[in-house]
């Protein structure tokens, strides 16, 4: 069963809440309500959220607030904001918002088609990291193994193996490889050093399965 992705709503009126459910109800992910910029944080202390969608004017701590408590942590810092707003207050408002860590930044009313894709993206941004991670976890895991098995197999079984374990890491090098070409012209720096972190997890992988291959430092001529 695939998991799906959590996206979180932050607005302090149900019935915009109700409004952006019904519009992202369509790409059949988890969708969590925060009536306030507090209840937000506290959702965020525990789950990982694909994407933010944060109302600007709430009472008490507003959007632009709860954004600099999100970016602050080291936790949730990556997670896309999308600012909604329902007053446009010019361009001096919106560099506001970006400048509080907001990847975009629309205003009500909103196309309910835009922002059902926006949201989509990062979702399938998210769901492609989310499996980059695991498969890079597993190679770990299998490499730290190999490297006390590679001890005493023979050599033809320690070859195969090692060959086994470097196509499946070649297979997620090409993924890797493909959503950062994805990400070349993207704005969203989030996303952009997501991906560049989990290269550079692949690089060390890469380097430490190079090591216990053949003519490496621990074998003997």
């Amino acid at each position: 069963m695939v998991q799906k992705a959590k996206i979180l709503l932050v607005d302090d009126r149900p019935e915009n809440l109700l409004a952006l459910e019904a519009i992202l109800s369509a790409l059949d992910q988890t969708l969590v309500r925060a009536s306030s910029g507090e209840e937000a944080l506290k959702a965020l202390l525990t789950d990982d959220f694909a994407v933010i969608l944060l109302d600007v004017q709430m009472p008490g701590m507003d959007g632009f607030e709860t954004a600099a408590h999100i970016k602050r942590r080291e936790r949730t810092r990556d997670i896309p904001i999308i600012f909604l707003t329902a007053i446009n207050h010019g361009p001096h408002h919106t560099f506001r918002g970006y400048a509080a860590g907001a990847v975009d930044y629309i205003s009500k009313p909103f196309d309910p088609w835009v922002l059902r894709a926006k949201v989509s993206v990062f979702v399938e941004l998210y769901m492609k990291n989310v499996q980059l991670r695991e498969q890079a976890s597993l190679l770990r895991l299998q490499l730290e193994g190999s490297a006390e098995e590679a001890e005493t197999a023979e050599e033809p079984e320690q070859t195969g193996l090692l060959a086994e374990l470097s196509a499946r890491l070649a297979a997620v090098e090409e993924q890797a490889e493909a959503l950062s070409k994805q990400l070349g012209g993207s704005s969203d720096a989030a996303a952009v050093a997501t991906a560049a972190h989990l290269e550079r997890k692949l690089t060390g992988l890469r380097k430490a399965l190079d090591a216990l291959g053949p003519g490496s430092a621990g074998s003997t001529v």
